[in-house]
């Protein structure tokens, strides 16, 4: 489904910054508990398979500070998709300008 195709991109941005951008194992337990809190919003989320990008979402279930960590983990790691998993990188580029040509057209 498109909630654990999410749940596995999700997991998988998360890591490669863990790997390229963490040092110490403290940080890194951090970011693995975000990776459980994102699928746990995922599979809760009342939208189910229509969900829009959650930067778009009307609903921000997110705590403020996991939101934070994972704005950080999406601007760091979501360019670098492509050399690390392309498929799941145009996976992201095709919904992002799907959701930016909808909102566009709304104004």
């Amino acid at each position: 489904t498109k909630t654990e195709k999410d749940q596995r991109t999700v997991r998988m941005m998360i890591a490669l910054y863990c790997t390229h951008k963490l040092k110490n194992e403290e940080d890194r337990k951090d970011y693995a508990e975000l990776a459980d809190y994102a699928c746990r919003r995922l599979e809760h989320c009342s939208f189910g398979d229509n969900k829009p990008a959650c930067k778009n979402c009307p609903i921000h279930c997110y705590a403020p500070q996991k939101r934070e960590m994972m704005r950080k983990v999406m601007r760091w790691a979501g360019p670098r998709m492509l050399l690390y998993s392309p498929k799941a990188f145009f996976s992201i580029w095709r919904i992002t300008k799907r959701v930016y040509d909808i909102h566009k057209e709304e104004r």
